[in-house]
């Protein structure tokens, strides 16, 4: 889910010539039974936990498809008094079910939180999900209790899940407390738990963290969240180990307000009083904070550090970031130290494969000279004769060098045409986007089979009565959770095919990306309202492809879908930014009701996508990220040397609107590949992004 910040930010304003307003309206008509409404207002009470109107309406919800729902309601609606026996009963009754296994999950949060561990012992082998941090990090907690357990494996697990979590929670933090009494964590695991709740402002996981190892330091913790300058600049603090700490998180606080002077007060005060781990740290995070506000000094803060392992996977990643948008010419010594100092996970990630692919392109030669050829082994050489070995060697063709055989190996190992980095990774080696080969027909049996599922089957129901938060809980839990590995490629090619054909796309879409091997693009790139999206993207001369890419990430083609804070339809649309919208193309009669309409929803938004588009020369990576974050913040992450799009794109401050910019691009040509039958290229869309040239015209300041 996108931010508040993002999704008010999707500002959809305007284009350059009058439009009429559509004849007719495209919504939705959904005709519900009356057992139906005794669902949806189920589903109502439940969210007002009103649990006197859950059990007076549970009797008119049996043998209804969305039974499962409505008793799963009433019953976690007070959980906390159930008994085991009542709880055990629903189980039981509906054994296989997601709701069985969501309420398995909420009663396992519920016993782990009351230390009810020989209720916990007995019910969690049967959980399936698994996918509860929370969860997970009690059955350790009670794991180690157990003679010969691995400690030091699941250390690193609890490590893992705790780090992850954004918000104070019980499971990891009772697994984190085990394993410190055990000195199976040490107190700078700890610590460092502080750092990174401090660094993002959650003030409760801070404290809690910090309650673990100095619960004597909630006075200094508190005095220096309030304010972390006038705290560093009292000189009369005594440095015990504890206070260092302290000292390292005020610098990581006051770092997220005021980098520079975060940096000049560890530079000139705190640096040799600190250890070198938490002086890497703190320079981790003040190089990290620069290099998100596209500051120059990034770099410089970053050679601070003396070792990089002291760094985490975020820090480096940032790291690598500032290398590549560094000058005119990415430090790609830098970016490639980044990446191999990053975790093995890390690593594996397609953006680090990538650039690890390309900095190892850049540093090494292409081929061995051939003095360099005479130093291989014997298998590697050639002889007058011809046979491998013998002294008499001829002059041969150069071999490509270590570095260079890494780097296409690199490519090789990611390049398809499943995202953005994947595309890259192929235009690298020389080959084009097409679309690849359908897969096989589905059978009638597969499909039966799929038609079968009554997880499927519960799920499009709760989709098409408006509980679509639901149905998509439970149809990810079909497809993914409710057997070890969730379903194989041809069973979520039949599931995808079942939401195609209902005209559920984001599931369709969903479910077959996750096959690895088939790879079929009807699904995966749908173009449902094709006549209505090519003829206004011809009318304003936009490619559809980019209009079909930005509505597939936006909305996955949901006509009704609605943001938290109001955006509205296919391309969501502000209500304030439709009527502005509306005002400029000269739409006569527009009311904001009118959002949801498909046909007026696709002319406002391509209006605003195309004066984007042309406000920013053209490039699609700027637009893209202006029709999601609003035109003003790109038009400063654009300011500095001229880069390839595709640095600038990772460089990107924002996490939604970096992801968003390179999945709109990604799916734009994938779609251009399919609209138009020809092989496509990434990179030529790409381009480069830099400041406005001094001859264009001035920036559209009237755009929202």
């Amino acid at each position: 889910m996108l931010s508040k910040f993002l999704y008010t930010a999707l500002l959809m304003a305007v284009g350059a010539a009058s439009v009429a307003l559509p004849a007719a309206a495209q919504s939705q008509t959904i005709t519900l039974s009356r057992a139906d409404e005794t669902i949806l207002e189920m589903g109502q009470a439940f969210r007002r936990g009103d649990r006197a109107r859950l059990a007076a309406l549970l009797p008119q919800a049996k043998g209804h498809t969305l039974e499962p729902w409505a008793a799963y309601w009433e019953l976690q609606a007070r959980l906390d008094t159930a008994s085991a026996d009542e709880i055990r009963s629903f189980l039981a009754r509906y054994a296989g079910t997601y709701q069985e296994d969501r309420l398995r999950n909420d009663w396992l949060q519920l016993l782990g939180q009351r230390r009810d561990w020989v209720n916990f012992a007995l019910e969690h082998p049967q959980y399936r999900m698994g996918d509860d941090r929370d969860v997970r990090c009690y059955a350790i907690a009670l794991e180690l209790a157990k003679p010969g357990a691995d400690a030091a494996r699941l250390a690193d697990e609890v490590r893992r899940n705790w780090y992850a979590q954004r918000d104070a929670d019980d499971g990891c933090r009772t697994a984190a407390e085990r394993l410190l009494a055990s000195k199976h964590f040490s107190p700078l695991d700890v610590w460092r738990k502080a750092r990174l709740a401090t660094e993002a402002g959650r003030t409760r996981p801070a404290r809690d963290a910090v309650d673990m190892v100095a619960p004597d330091a909630q006075a200094l913790l508190t005095t220096l969240q309030a304010s972390p300058a006038k705290f560093l600049n009292d000189k009369k603090l005594a440095l015990s180990r504890t206070r260092k700490e302290i000292i390292t998180l005020a610098l990581i606080r006051l770092a997220t307000t005021d980098t520079a002077a975060a940096a000049e007060l560890l530079d000139k005060k705190w640096d040799i009083q600190l250890s070198a781990e938490e002086r890497n740290w703190v320079w981790g995070v003040i190089g990290k904070q620069s290099a998100q506000r596209l500051g120059n000094e990034a770099l410089d803060y970053f050679a601070k550090v003396r070792n990089d392992r002291d760094l985490n996977d975020d820090m480096l990643s940032w790291k690598a970031r500032a290398a590549l948008r560094a000058g005119n010419q990415p430090r790609w010594a830098q970016v490639l130290a980044s990446i191999n100092a990053m975790s093995e996970d890390a690593r594996r990630d397609p953006t680090w494969v990538y650039w690890k692919g390309r900095a190892l392109l850049a540093t090494a030669p292409a081929v061995l000279p051939h003095e360099a050829v005479a130093l291989l082994p014997p298998a590697s050489q050639t002889s007058a004769g011809g046979a491998p070995g013998g002294s008499a060697l001829v002059p041969v063709p150069p071999v490509i060098s270590p570095q260079r055989a890494e780097a296409l190996a690199l490519m090789q190992s990611i390049a398809s045409v499943r995202g953005f980095y994947e595309q890259l990774a192929l235009e690298e080696l020389g080959q084009s986007i097409t679309v690849p080969p359908r897969p096989a027909a589905l059978t009638s049996e597969e499909k039966d089979k799929a038609q079968r599922n009554p997880s499927l089957l519960r799920a499009a129901h709760a989709i098409s009565i408006g509980l679509r938060g639901d149905g998509v809980r439970e149809w990810n839990y079909a497809t993914n959770l409710a057997t070890p590995g969730g379903m194989n490629e041809r069973e979520l090619l039949a599931a995808a095919q079942l939401a195609c054909d209902r005209a559920i796309w984001d599931r369709c879409i969903n479910t077959s990306d996750r096959t690895r091997i088939d790879a079929d693009f009807a699904q995966r790139f749908p173009t449902p309202f094709k006549e209505a999206v090519l003829k206004r993207s011809r009318e304003i001369g936009l490619d559809p492809a980019y209009v079909y890419g930005l509505i597939r990430q936006e909305s996955r083609f949901i006509m009704d879908a609605r943001s938290g804070v109001g955006a509205s339809g296919l391309m969501q649309i502000m209500p304030a930014t439709a009527r502005e919208t509306a005002r400029y193309i000269g739409m006569a009669g527009f009311t904001a009701d009118q959002i949801n309409d498909r046909d007026t929803n696709i002319i406002i938004g391509t209006a605003y996508l195309k004066r984007a588009l042309d406000d920013f020369g053209g490039s699609m990576a700027m637009a893209a990220a202006a029709y999601n974050a609003g035109p003003g913040r790109p038009r400063t992450w654009r300011n500095g040397p001229v880069l390839e799009a595709a640095i600038w794109a990772e460089n990107v401050p924002f996490a939604e609107t970096r992801d968003y910019v390179k999945k709109v691009l990604s799916n734009t040509t994938n779609y251009a590949a399919m609209l138009t039958g020809q092989p496509q290229s990434l990179k030529a869309r790409l381009g480069t992004v830099g400041p406005r040239a001094a001859n264009a015209p001035p920036p559209d300041t009237s755009m929202p």
